[in-house]
């Protein structure tokens, strides 16, 4: 099963990495340990509550503006 990866650099270092079709997240020091620990993560809570597809995730940016101070 092909799922979707978000990684954010952390502010004290590192990567957060969320699965947005589960709401799972976690992080590492590196993207391969975020990842790493991402699919270790999404795994177990698939094995609990299995996920049906209904196909590829459409994944886009998108800008909001900012006001100055």
């Amino acid at each position: 099963m092909q799922l979707t990866a978000v990684l954010i650099p952390a502010q004290e270092g590192g990567f957060v990495a969320i699965n947005p079709e589960t709401g799972t997240s976690t992080q590492g020091e590196s993207i391969e340990e975020a990842l790493a620990n991402l699919q270790e993560a999404t795994g177990l809570y698939l094995e609990e509550f299995p996920l049906a597809s209904y196909g590829q995730p459409l994944m886009t940016t998108f800008e909001v503006p900012v006001r100055a101070a």
